[in-house]
């Protein structure tokens, strides 16, 4: 298939063809009704003229009787103007007028006519166009009054080879305007093409080109770019899950084969049995909360929640986690503070899941408490903050310790599934509890950051708030 033919075979090229035709049939009728309305409008006043000498000459004819016609024929005769006479008896002999004989088509037509003469007084001799009207004066003669309009009829055809011109330049303007539009388009669809191929053949940091007009083509190619780039995050962050399973369960797994194995070979029987049993299910539960982690995350990010969202008073599911993680704080030898304390926090209306949303609150507090001891010095102020702020349309909900801690460099990985930052994995734990609390935040249309506290780390929930939620608020459990 040539160039050309894959240029007139796109939509562009066929579209741009329909929009030429049809705005050539416009402008050919247009242009053909123009003419038509001067021409009535010429002919009408020609016409008009004709009945007005004609009606003239006969009230001479009246008046002054035949001589007098014949003198007015005659001084009408020797000007140089359009106007055309010829006075003839009813024998046919010429008696006055600038033409050599009436014309034989008006001879029959009384309401007048068009014919062809040859001018005596032109160096050239080509017959001429001209309108007449034929007069009968009461049995003494014919009369006929006519006009020239050889320049009318000749200015009307320079007008139809002017609109024929330009309908023609319009067209060529128009076919040249589609191919280079569908040109222009086409380079566009084939730099589109060759990225898509070549992400299909598995090059997932291929992106759509982008040009810098920001049109619609620009707005679509940053969408699937984003779409690919967040492709190409769930993909790697497959790669990494794959490989932490084999490091999370199998290792889980294989030691449940064989505590299993150690308590069937124990010599105390039953007991130990019993024993075996009870690690074992305590290392299912482990597991089996470990894949409901799994699908909950997986659930969140197809936005496949089973209870749907209602306007919440986030300041009261904070002031409630507070309430029941600070007995908990103290029995790991810390401290939980809320700021500001509960009677100072006002109502805050969010749009969202109260479930989820605790579950990720107690997720970031239980994380506080599992990591966020400090090196041993007297804390200035809690060992674990939990505070809320308004910022804007947003409520920012923050947890704070005094712990050792995530690196810059760690902290975007610290958000992906079963990435655990504790090197020999000796602490209880799945590496999933940071990724739920990411998917939670996007779920809702917030942001989630990670910050350094100075020392520990500070984790920022923001939520945006909700608008025409003026409404009932949900009740706390």
């Amino acid at each position: 298939m040539t160039a050309l033919s894959r240029l007139s075979a796109t939509t562009v090229f066929r579209l741009s063809v329909l929009y030429l035709a049809a705005f050539l049939l416009l402008g050919g009728a247009i242009g053909i009704a123009i003419n038509w309305l001067l021409n009535r409008a010429v002919t009408s006043q020609i016409a008009q003229t004709l009945e007005a000498e004609a009606a003239a000459l006969e009230r001479t004819f009246a008046n002054d009787g035949f001589s007098g016609l014949t003198q007015a024929i005659t001084e009408r005769s020797r000007g140089a103007g359009p106007g055309l006479y010829i006075l003839e008896s009813l024998t046919g002999t010429k008696i006055a007028g600038n033409l050599d004989r009436l014309p034989p088509t008006l001879l029959t037509r009384r309401e007048g006519g068009l014919f062809r003469y040859v001018p005596h007084d032109r160096a050239a001799k080509d017959p001429r166009l001209a309108a007449g009207l034929l007069v009968v004066l009461r049995q003494r003669g014919r009369l006929l009054v006519a006009r020239d309009i050889e320049d009318v009829r000749r200015l009307a055809e320079r007008a139809q080879r002017l609109l024929l011109l330009a309908l023609g330049t319009l067209t060529l303007f128009g076919l040249a305007f589609a191919y280079l539009i569908s040109r222009a388009i086409m380079r566009r669809v084939d730099a589109t093409t060759a990225a898509s191929l070549a992400i299909m053949r598995g090059d997932l940091a291929q992106r759509l080109p982008v040009s810098a007009s920001g049109d619609e083509f620009d707005r679509l190619s940053t969408s699937l770019n984003a779409m690919l780039a967040r492709i190409e995050q769930l993909m790697v962050g497959l790669s990494e899950v794959s490989d932490n399973i084999a490091h999370d369960l199998k290792t889980p797994l294989n030691r449940l084969r064989n505590q299993c194995e150690s308590a069937l070979r124990d010599p105390r029987g039953g007991p130990a049995y019993r024993e075996g049993l009870e690690r074992t299910i305590e290392m299912a539960d482990e597991l089996i909360r470990t894949f409901n982690a799994l699908l909950a995350i997986a659930r969140l990010e197809a936005n496949a929640v089973p209870e749907g969202m209602e306007p919440l008073d986030i300041a009261a599911i904070v002031a409630d986690i507070a309430e029941l993680y600070e007995p908990v704080a103290e029995e790991h030898g810390m401290s939980l503070a809320l700021t500001p304390p509960p009677p100072a926090l006002a109502p805050v209306r969010v749009k969202g899941n109260r479930q989820l949303i605790g579950q990720a609150l107690t997720n970031l507090v239980e994380n506080a408490i599992k990591y966020g001891r400090g090196s041993g010095q007297p804390p200035v102020g809690a060992d674990i903050t939990l505070a809320m702020a308004l910022t804007g349309r947003s409520v920012e909900i923050v947890v704070a310790d005094r712990g050792p801690g995530i690196g810059e460099a760690d902290r975007e990985r610290a958000l992906r599934r079963f990435v655990r930052l504790e090197a020999s994995r000796s602490a209880p734990g799945t590496g999933l509890g940071l990724s739920l609390v990411s998917a939670v935040t996007r779920l809702h249309g917030g942001t989630l950051r990670l910050e350094d506290n100075a020392p520990g780390l500070r984790i920022v929930l923001a939520l945006p708030i909700a608008e025409g939620s003026e409404g009932p608020v949900a009740a706390r459990p």
